[in-house]
C-alpha cells in the first residue's frame, strides 16, 4: 500500500457548542499515531472564525491556534459541530472552507458538520453520513445530496463522520490507509477500542435493545411504523405487512407498550417532528407535512397534547427531545 508523505497536517475547525467527544476522539488517535510509531506521522490545529477561544457544548473552552483568514496549509481539514450546525451561516467560512478545496485539502465533517458542508455547496456529488437525530432534517433540508446512516464515510476528497466515538473508528481507518492496520490495530489498543468498525455499521442500536423487548412481531411492526413516517400505514397496513391480524396486533401493543398501535405511531411522528424543529430550519409547515399530517391544525393540536407547548415554542426555546433513547412515554 502506498504510503503518504507525512506528516499530514490536520486543521480542525471549531464551532461554537460543537461536540467534543467528535473533536477528541478525531485528535487523540493522531497523537497516538506519532507516540506509537516514534514519528511524526500528523500534525493538528485548532482553528476558529476569529482564533478566540471556543466553547463546546459541555461548556469546556478549547483554545484555537489561528483564525480562518490566518490558517492555511491543510492536508485535511474538519468542521467540528453540534445540534446547532444548521443554524450556521458563516459565508466567510463557507468560503474559506471551499477555497482549501480547491487548494487540494481533503475536506469533512464530523458529528452535524455535514450541515455546514452542504451549505458551502462542498457535498454536491457526494455521500456523506450524520448523526442519526440529524439525518431526518438533513434530508428535508438537502433533498438532492446523498445521505446515510453509516459510522462514517470517506468519498474521494470529503469525509464524514456521524459523530461521538464513530470519529475514533474514521480516523484509525485513515491511519490504516496512510501507515498500515498494523499501525491502526495498535493505535486502537492504546485507546482501549475493542475492534475496528467498519463504516456500514450501524449508528442505532438494535431495537430490541433500544426498546428493552423482545417480542419479534412487536419489533417488526415498530420497524415498519419507523420507515414509514411521512406516508403514515394504516393499522389494517401495519398489521398485513407484518403478518399477523389487527386484533393480534393490537393486544401485543396494549401488553407490551402499555398503548395502542395508532397512539404509538401517533408519538413515533411527533418525536420526529420536534427533532426537525430543533435541528432543522424549515418551516412548521414542512415539519408537519415531513411527519405525516397533512392538516397543520391538526399537527399543533396533537403536539400541544404531548408535549404541552405549541411546535413554534419547540423551535424559540431549542428544547432537546426527552426520548432521544427510542423509548416513548405511555399515555
Amino acid at each position: 500500500m502506498a504510503r503518504i508523505r507525512a506528516p499530514r497536517t490536520f486543521g480542525f475547525f471549531l464551532v461554537p457548542k460543537f461536540a467534543m467527544l467528535a473533536f477528541t476522539s478525531a485528535v487523540e488517535p493522531l497523537r497516538a499515531a506519532n507516540l506509537l510509531s516514534g514519528q511524526e506521522l500528523y500534525r493538528w490545529r485548532a482553528i476558529s472564525r476569529d482564533g478566540r477561544p471556543v466553547a463546546a457544548s459541555n461548556g469546556l473552552q478549547v483554545v484555537a491556534e489561528a483564525s480562518t483568514e490566518a490558517a492555511g496549509g491543510f492536508d485535511d481539514i474538519a468542521v467540528c459541530s453540534g445540534l446547532d450546525a444548521h443554524l450556521f451561516k458563516d459565508k466567510a467560512v463557507f468560503a474559506w472552507l471551499r477555497r482549501a478545496a480547491r487548494e487540494g485539502a481533503r475536506v469533512g465533517a464530523l458529528s452535524d458538520g455535514a450541515f455546514i458542508l452542504a451549505r458551502a455547496g462542498l457535498l454536491t456529488g457526494y455521500r456523506c453520513t450524520i448523526h442519526w437525530q440529524c439525518l431526518p432534517g438533513f434530508v428535508e433540508t438537502f433533498p438532492d445530496i446523498e445521505v446515510g446512516a453509516e459510522l462514517y464515510r470517506i468519498d474521494r476528497t470529503r469525509f464524514t463522520a456521524s459523530g461521538g466515538t464513530a470519529t475514533l473508528d474514521l480516523m484509525l481507518h485513515m491511519i490504516e490507509i496512510d501507515h498500515g492496520r498494523e499501525l491502526a490495530i495498535a493505535v486502537a489498543e492504546q485507546l482501549l477500542h475493542e475492534r475496528i468498525r467498519e463504516d456500514d455499521h450501524r449508528q442505532r442500536m438494535p431495537l430490541r435493545v433500544r426498546l428493552g423487548l423482545g417480542h419479534p412481531k412487536v419489533l417488526e411492526v415498530i420497524a415498519l411504523m419507523e420507515e414509514n413516517l411521512e406516508e403514515p400505514l394504516s393499522c389494517v397496513e401495519l398489521a398485513e405487512g407484518c403478518g399477523i391480524s389487527s386484533r393480534q396486533m393490537e393486544r401485543l401493543f396494549r401488553k407490551y407498550l402499555a398503548r395502542t398501535p395508532r397512539r404509538y405511531y401517533l408519538q413515533l411522528r411527533l418525536q420526529r417532528a420536534r427533532r426537525l424543529l430543533n435541528e432543522s430550519s424549515l418551516p412548521v409547515m414542512e415539519v408537519a407535512l415531513a411527519c405525516g399530517f397533512v392538516s397543520p391544525s391538526h399537527f399543533a393540536k396533537c403536539y400541544r397534547e404531548q408535549y404541552k407547548q405549541v411546535p413554534k415554542s419547540t423551535r424559540q426555546t431549542g428544547a432537546i427531545p426527552p426520548t432521544q433513547s427510542g423509548t416513548l412515554a405511555a399515555e
